[in-house]
C-alpha cells in the first residue's frame, strides 16, 4: 500500500508540472479586475495537435486498488478540474519499458498537473467533488497510448 501525499511542484517535478495559480506573477487585465497567470504548461508534442477534451469520470473510493497504468509517448497531458475536486495522481518512472515504483500524490482545489510526455500513470481518478475535467493533449494519428495491467494492483490510501 502507498499513501499519497499532497503534490507539491518539486516532488512532481519528475513526472510533469503542477499548475496553480500561485505559481507565477499574474498580470493584470480587463480593467484590473482578472489576474492572468500565463503559459504555465510546457505541452510537449511530437507530429500532432493540442486538443482540448473533457472527461467525465467516475468518482473513486478510498483506498483505490490501480489495477492499469498507461502512458503517451507523443504528448503530455494536462488534467483540469472543471469544478472543485481532488484527485489522486498515481506515476511511475519508467523500469525497461513497463511502470517503475509507483508514487501518488493528491491534487486539490486550484490546482491541475500536466503529465510529461512518456510517464507512465494511473487513470484519471478523482475521489471528492466532481469528475469534470478538462484535457489538454495530443491529437493526432499514430501509436500514442500503451497501457499495461499491473499483476498486483497498487492500493492508494490519503
Amino acid at each position: 500500500m502507498i499513501r499519497a501525499q499532497p503534490i507539491t511542484a518539486s516532488a512532481f517535478a519528475p513526472f510533469g508540472e503542477v499548475v496553480e495559480s500561485g505559481c507565477a506573477t499574474p498580470i493584470l487585465i480587463n480593467e484590473g479586475k482578472c489576474q492572468r497567470f500565463t503559459d504555465l504548461i510546457t505541452l510537449d508534442i511530437v507530429d500532432g495537435t493540442a486538443g482540448l477534451s473533457l472527461f467525465d469520470a467516475e468518482l473513486r473510493e478510498l483506498p483505490y486498488a490501480c489495477t492499469l497504468m498507461e502512458r503517451h509517448p507523443l504528448g503530455s497531458q494536462c488534467f483540469v478540474p472543471m469544478q472543485d475536486s481532488r484527485f489522486l495522481v498515481i506515476v511511475a518512472p519508467d523500469a525497461d519499458g513497463v511502470p517503475g515504483t509507483p508514487q501518488a500524490f493528491v491534487a486539490g482545489s486550484g490546482q491541475c498537473v500536466n503529465i510529461a510526455r512518456n510517464t507512465w500513470h494511473g487513470v484519471l481518478c478523482p475521489i471528492s467533488g466532481s469528475g469534470l475535467f478538462a484535457v489538454i493533449d495530443r491529437i493526432g494519428e499514430g501509436p500514442n497510448l500503451q497501457e499495461v495491467t499491473l499483476d498486483h494492483p497498487v492500493v492508494v490510501t490519503v
